[in-house]
């Protein structure tokens, strides 16, 4: 049986797929994916015009005569120009900026009427004591659609567009689109809470089968029952550990503009992955006195991070292992030597170590638990959270880990769309399309 199309006047809720990759043809595979498990509007997102211009808007036309689609060209200035150039390349709605001048969003309004297109205003970034008055104002001037919209930076910190969807429901009776982080899971809250147009970015480029992803998003929309997640799913403060245990210290470096790991600490437990806050101990060489007070002191789920300079003697060793089994720790970064690391492999606690001897120091009583360290020019404070896994030790900012945790998770999930089209048969410098970005 043929799919009825949702159209620009619904029947609500429809579901957009947002296309933000910068590569063209790998957003056009996306699309036909997303046309395949449901979705009705396909969007050549902001990265993708700046990368390809409208020639995007034209291709997707070309391919999806049957579908709505939208320009998110997120004007600012020249509204007339751009709605124009949009129309003409064959898209049904653009995307003008609430943050834009009255003037600007004015001229989209009566380009769209005079090209028939219609005309979205989202406003994302408007503060959110400012919301329900500017949905109101940009209604006056004659918008078609409102949108409102979480951004990506916001995401990773954990925000949802639910409560700025409520303002807005309020302040105007138009049709509304939600985007931000939207799941299987929280599309029919949106769709309740008002949502008319249902936008999904990050649960379909990042899923290795998109059609499976928005089959599931439509399914749970149709039916006003919450669906399971699976990508885009973003980590609360209290899912950084599981969000980072997902990928790996190379997901979180590259996640982290490609910061170095910990220069010292190599994985002495091969397969043995860790991720907690640091409970932080400085120790003169050798000395393993504060380096077992300091297992005592911390907290289930904490690491042991310690700074004995990267030279033996050993302070850590197999009773120190079990005592921090018994005290549930989550492992030990040491930046000096340890010892019984094989009886360590077996008991299960992950250690990272600058070295491995056979000879113990004595516990003389040097150094300090819970000031700040230094490993390798890297600062370590205690609650600054560690993650270690065979390619070294990254460590986490603690006012920045829920942020980090979440990019971390999106650079995961967005590799494994990748590792899927290559498996389908690309390569990666097809995927990537490396000589039109190489410099010259």
């Amino acid at each position: 049986m043929e799919q009825k199309i949702r159209g620009l006047d619904g029947p609500w809720p429809v579901l957009q797929a947002a296309l933000d990759f910068i590569e063209l043809e790998r957003a056009l595979r996306l699309a036909a994916e997303a046309v395949a498990g449901g979705a009705d509007w396909l969007e050549a997102g902001t990265p993708l015009i700046k990368s390809e211009g409208f020639e995007a808007v034209r291709r997707l036309r070309a391919a999806f005569p049957d579908r709505v689609i939208v320009a998110d060209l997120k004007t600012m200035d020249a509204g007339r120009v751009e709605f124009e150039a949009a129309a003409n390349a064959g898209a049904q709605v653009a995307v003008v900026l609430a943050a834009a001048a009255d003037a600007t969003i004015g001229q989209c309004v009566e380009a769209g009427r005079k090209y028939g297109l219609r005309t979205y205003c989202d406003s994302i970034n408007t503060p959110p004591d400012l919301l329900a008055r500017r949905v109101a104002e940009v209604a006056k001037l004659g918008v078609d659609i409102v949108g409102v919209h979480v951004p990506i930076d916001d995401q990773m910190l954990g925000l949802d567009p639910l409560f700025r969807l409520r303002a807005a429901r309020e302040a105007t009776d138009l049709p509304l689109a939600a985007a931000g982080g939207v799941t299987a899971e929280t599309a029919p809250g949106l769709a309740r809470a008002g949502a008319d147009i249902v936008i999904v970015g990050g649960a379909l480029h990042k899923a290795e089968n998109a059609a499976e992803a928005a089959r599931a998003i439509r399914r749970a929309l149709d039916s006003g029952r919450p669906g399971v997640a699976g990508t885009g799913k973003k980590a609360s403060a209290s899912g950084i550990r599981d969000a980072l245990l997902q990928g790996s210290t190379s997901n979180l470096s590259d996640a982290m503009h490609h910061r170095p790991c910990l220069s010292g600490p190599i994985s002495r437990t091969p397969g043995l992955r860790l991720a907690g806050p640091a409970q932080t101990v400085r120790s003169a060489p050798g000395d393993w006195n504060k380096v077992v007070q300091a297992i005592d002191q911390t907290p289930p789920g904490g690491v042991l991070v310690v700074d004995a300079g990267g030279v033996p003697p050993a302070v850590f060793g197999e009773l120190a292992c079990q005592s921090a089994l018994n005290r549930k720790l989550e492992g030990a970064v040491i930046h000096g030597g340890i010892r019984d690391v094989d009886i360590s492999a077996k008991l299960g606690l992950p250690l990272f170590a600058t070295l491995v001897c056979s000879h113990a120091g004595e516990p003389k009583g040097f150094g300090e638990i819970g000031a700040e360290i230094a490993i390798g020019g890297q600062a370590v404070r205690p609650g600054d959270w560690v993650f270690g896994d065979d390619d070294g030790v990254m460590i986490l900012p603690r006012e920045a880990a829920l942020e980090y945790a979440n990019r971390s998770l999106d650079v995961t999930e967005s590799e494994r769309r990748l590792a899927a089209e290559i498996k389908a048969g690309k390569t990666l410098s097809e995927l990537a399309n490396l000589r039109k970005w190489e410099k010259h």
